[in-house]
């Protein structure tokens, strides 16, 4: 990595130049200067990551790898590198610290510059700053995101986490009214250390500070007053509920509208009996499936329940979905999309447990589903209580997972796989594991007998 991150390093310089000098352009007439200023950015931060040794982390390889992508559409005539830009960024605060973060900032300034109309520019600047702590210089970023978004159900992420960051700077308004209602009727000689914590506190700080100050405040407030104080005890509500938004959002109905937890034996109960197919999320796949009275349409409608896997690309939105199961990836799982596509049973894989449980409050919309899988059915391969393999056989798709766990159940009559080629293939050693089972193959369908 230590060769290919200098060689980046070199390209960019090429193309960008270094800090303070002018680029040396490329043909065509060259990437505009917004986008030369982002790549001296990127630049600098890949100084400072080869600076700083060897990299072993697999986040920060992901963002090299992105900004590779960058330099190669800045330096391809005619190529538009906007959206390689916008990734690159993402990629930046996917990747977790805080230059990270910091840099993804510098990066949506840039987008924002190049189009000041893009939705996504202004997303992206609206998550470096909340990343940064800065939620009320968020909110505005946000705000313009929500003007240019004509997507209603792509916005309630966005209105959702306004709203918290709101609510987070109302309890800290609060605070800050209580304590100078209680100082004006205290003497005049009242605690400066107090009155100095207060002066401190504000929802404009970024959320570090403001965690802070309010800590001292409630501290202070406390010892002077003692914890049975009215208004010492509404303070410690308010500071309680500050922390509990600046961790998570809330929930908005926590019922998930009525679903019901689904565990072992019920997801046993549910497939007893019944012929199953794990339909692919592919192009083909889809559009023979959308096409009226295709043979594929049939075979599937035929089926007692349909299993569709992972966040779908290209299968139509009101394509029947009778169980969808996803596997959580990455380090921040709960950031992903949303999972407002309609299902009558959501299996959510993962792994650890408070990445999980974090991951259904963010990301389970209300109405979406009848059944949630509950944590008995979290990590199906790895659970002793389940099939207790080892956890060094590398990462397993969902449909080989759906697959195990179908076979471990033993109660389906049928288990079909459709459309599971090209791009959609499972791994080799998934593949094996398939084909000790194959009972039959034909066009569109890998027929799988259980033990």
């Amino acid at each position: 990595m230590g060769q290919t991150l200098t060689g980046l390093l070199t390209s960019v310089r090429a193309i960008a130049g270094r800090p303070g000098t002018p680029a040396q352009g490329c043909p065509g007439g060259g990437p505009d200067q917004a986008l030369l200023a982002a790549l001296r950015l990127c630049g600098d931060h890949l100084s400072a990551l080869a600076a700083a040794g060897p990299l072993t982390d697999a986040r920060r390889t992901r963002l090299i790898a992105s900004i590779g992508a960058l330099t190669t559409a800045c330096s391809t005539p005619g190529a538009d590198a906007f959206d390689a830009l916008l990734r690159t960024g993402q990629q930046a605060l996917d990747s977790g610290g805080e230059a990270e973060a910091r840099l993804a900032l510098a990066l949506a300034d840039e987008a924002t510059a190049l189009r000041a109309r893009s939705k996504g520019a202004w997303r992206l600047r609206g998550n470096a700053l909340d990343a940064l702590g800065r939620g009320e210089e968020a909110i505005t970023a946000y705000e313009r995101h929500l003007a240019l978004q004509q997507n209603t159900a792509a916005s309630r992420d966005v209105e959702r986490r306004i709203a918290t960051l709101r609510a987070a700077g109302d309890r800290i308004d609060e605070a800050l009214t209580l304590f100078r209602a209680g100082a004006d009727t205290e003497a005049s000689g009242a605690d400066t250390e107090v009155s100095g914590a207060a002066a401190r506190l504000s929802r404009h700080l970024p959320a570090a500070e403001a965690r802070t100050a309010f800590t001292d405040l409630v501290r202070l407030r406390t010892a002077e007053h003692g914890a049975g104080d009215p208004a010492v005890r509404r303070l410690a509500t308010l500071y309680a509920e500050h922390r509990r938004l600046s961790d998570r959002d809330p929930v908005a109905d926590p019922l998930l509208g009525g679903a019901e937890p689904i565990g072992v034996p019920g997801l046993r109960r549910l497939v007893a009996g019944r012929t199953v197919c794990l339909v692919a999320d592919t192009p083909r796949t889809a559009e023979q499936e959308q096409r009226p009275g295709s043979p594929l349409a049939a075979l599937i409608e035929g089926y007692d329940l349909v299993v569709r896997c992972d966040e779908a690309r290209h299968t139509a939105p009101a394509a029947r979905t009778d169980l969808h199961a996803c596997t959580l990836r990455g380090d921040t799982p709960w950031k992903g999309p949303r999972w407002d596509r309609r299902a009558g049973a959501r299996l959510v894989f993962g792994d650890p447990l408070p990445h999980w449980r974090l991951a259904l409050r963010s990301r389970l919309v209300p109405g979406a589903q009848d059944r949630v899988g509950d944590a008995t059915l979290r990590r199906p391969l790895h659970d002793p209580a389940l099939l207790g393999e080892e956890a060094g056989a590398g990462p397993a798709s969902t449909a080989y997972t759906v697959l195990r766990l179908l076979d471990f159940l033993g109660t389906p009559a049928r288990v079909d796989l459709i459309g599971f080629e090209g791009p959609a293939a499972l791994s080799p050693r998934e593949r094996e594991w398939v084909g000790t089972r194959t009972a039959n193959t034909d066009d569109t369908a890998v027929r799988i007998t259980l033990r």
